[in-house]
């Protein structure tokens, strides 16, 4: 499934590819009972074939939960996008940052890694140490932790990607994103137009470092230098056009 489908032609393509795949079902069944029989003739290691029944069985069901639940995605992320009234564009960015950092491909982010999720896409978030105090008495409320109570109420310690996207399209409506990510950018840049890879290094977690460099297009103005990028045009890719 190659990523330039529109998100209703990947769902129209895993829709025909789990069907294709629960048409399987009644060869299985077929063969359990072959199964049984040749159990039945105590055969209990078979020469012409390396795979078991059981084997089988669990190779079906992984692959057959495998689309499910990618189609079950690609459905979460068409009806934010009618829901919320963004952009399918804004959909897949938003899904492209939330998989970079969903290490272990759950479809959930811990803490930390929606953290590092949130700072590579432009927000300003407390640093580190706060993820580790959230209990504390401290009067003071980390931005991050406000963050958290929306996407993880419960505090189980993950954030879905539903309630990723539900926080993201609301910061959308709220503020001007482009905006916001520029002007993050412009601060680790030192008020430059253009930020080098040396300086996201500086600032950001090698993870977050490599995500931005990665996307960033190079920076052609008057002033650049070698290597430098161009974060504003990164910016209003994500989230459109800019008055910065």
């Amino acid at each position: 499934m190659g990523p330039d489908l529109s998100l209703n032609e990947q769902l129209a393509y895993l829709a025909e590819l789990l069907e294709e795949v629960e048409g399987y079902k009644p060869q299985y069944e077929e063969l359990e009972n072959l199964n049984k029989l040749i159990q039945n003739e105590v055969i209990f290691n078979n020469p012409y074939c390396k795979h078991t029944m059981e084997s089988l069985n669990v190779s079906w069901e992984e692959l057959h939960n495998s689309v499910a639940r990618q189609k079950n995605a690609v459905e979460n992320q068409i009806l934010v996008r009618d829901s919320k009234g963004i952009n399918e564009e804004q959909v897949k960015e938003m899904k492209s940052a939330f998989d970079h950092f969903d290490k272990n491909d759950d479809g959930r982010l811990d803490h930390f890694e929606f953290r590092a999720c949130l700072v590579s896409l432009g927000y300003n978030v407390d640093t580190e140490e706060h993820l580790v105090n959230h209990n504390s008495d401290n009067d003071r409320h980390s931005d991050f932790e406000r963050v958290l109570q929306m996407v993880d109420p419960d505090m189980t310690g993950q954030v879905t990607f539903n309630a990723f996207m539900d926080f993201m399209t609301q910061e959308a409506s709220d503020m001007d994103t482009a905006e916001q990510i520029i002007a993050s950018f412009r601060v680790l840049a030192g008020d430059k137009r253009y930020i080098t890879p040396e300086e996201i290094r500086r600032e950001l977690p090698a993870h977050q470092a490599e995500y931005c460099i990665a996307r960033m297009s190079p920076y052609e103005g008057h002033d650049a230098v070698h290597g430098s990028l161009d974060y504003m045009s990164f910016a209003t890719a994500l989230y459109g056009q800019s008055d910065l």
